[in-house]
């Protein structure tokens, strides 16, 4: 617990906030005969993700690579990545909640998030526009976590000092990121976790 409450919170958007189906990626490789973990795989391999997160290339470039990264026929390889990027997520209404309601108390609250160009159409169509009073995106600041200059600029969006920021994200390399940026952070695991974020923002329980 921290000894002071902090005073914003920046909170990551995949794993934390928006969930991902597993089912999608693994209907779409039963339909191409891909094995299983094929497309996630594929993606996340760090040669291909950093670029697009890093502000290098656009997520259409980035799924152009993947498609050619897959065992398939050309025109079926384009087809199954598209087929797969058509599901955009779900979000977690309970951590949205909690969003809410932090921002209620009159603590600041900034996505922080590594992203592609997709993410502010992503953030519409997910009806989430309007719930943060910043986004910070990897791919405009041309940094990805957990580069300690990623936090140092989602601080100064907030316009709070970093040791009054609490980060909270479901990646180690995130978190311990913010924490050499002198943040606290919060390794999420679930909404189990909420009752010691309000704690540390000094929310009535």
């Amino acid at each position: 617990m921290l000894r002071q409450p902090a005073q914003a919170m920046l909170i990551d958007l995949d794993g934390v906030l928006r969930r991902w189906d597993p089912a999608v990626p693994a209907a779409v490789e039963e339909s191409y005969g891909l094995a299983p973990g094929t497309l996630i795989e594929t993606a996340m391999s760090w040669e291909l993700l950093r670029p697009a997160v890093a502000g290098e290339i656009t997520d259409a470039e980035w799924m152009r690579l993947v498609a050619m990264r897959l065992p398939l026929p050309e025109a079926d390889a384009k087809a199954a990545v598209a087929r797969w990027q058509e599901h955009r997520g779900t979000i977690d209404e309970e951590v949205l909640a909690f969003v809410r309601e932090v921002r209620a108390a009159g603590r600041p609250v900034g996505l922080a998030t590594n992203a592609t160009d997709l993410l502010r159409g992503d953030l519409t169509e997910l009806g989430l526009a309007d719930e943060f009073d910043t986004v910070v995106s990897s791919w405009e600041l041309k940094v990805h976590k957990p580069a300690p200059e990623f936090f140092t600029r989602a601080c100064a969006a907030l316009d709070v000092e970093p040791p009054w920021v609490l980060f909270v994200d479901d990646d180690d390399r995130a978190v311990r990121g913010a924490r050499v940026a002198k943040m606290p952070a919060l390794r999420w695991t679930g909404p189990q976790n909420i009752p010691y974020l309000r704690k540390a923002l000094a929310l009535p329980a």
